[in-house]
């Protein structure tokens, strides 16, 4: 699948790539290199990016419902009023990342780094950080 004139693959190297506003809902983008990457206002519903290396890459106001991101590398992105509704992070690296106004809501966090991250003021009762089995 070609998006404006990037082909959208698992571990395809999208390094810097501008992807704003891009229909991207379910792209398996596993593993793939989207460091810089611009994916403001991008469509990424559904899609999987387990693996993904999405550090420093703007994502202001991306809609990632539903989105598969365990195991993504998110370091100092920019996540600002991002949704991330029923997305798993189990697992992501978020350390420096800027989640304000991003909406977490039933999103699940469990062994996310969140290390110097800017959280969003308001954090649904329903975003999970840990398992419900563990102790805190």
């Amino acid at each position: 699948m070609k998006v404006k004139g990037h082909e959208i693959a698992p571990k395809t190297d999208l390094r810097g790539a501008d992807l704003q506003e891009a229909d991207l809902q379910e792209a398996d983008l596993r593993g793939a290199d989207l460091r810089g990457a611009n994916l403001r206002w991008t469509d990424l519903r559904g899609a999987d990016l387990r693996g993904a290396d999405l550090q420093e890459a703007d994502l202001r106001g991306a809609d990632l419902q539903g989105a598969d991101l365990r195991g993504a590398d998110l370091r100092g992105a920019d996540l600002q009023g991002a949704n991330f509704r029923w997305t798993g992070l189990q697992g992501a690296d978020l350390q420096g990342a800027n989640l304000q106004g991003a909406d977490l809501r039933w999103a699940d966090l469990q062994g996310a780094d969140l290390r110097e991250a800017k959280l969003p003021f308001y954090i649904d009762k329903n975003t999970q950080f840990f398992d419900k089995g563990s102790e805190s």
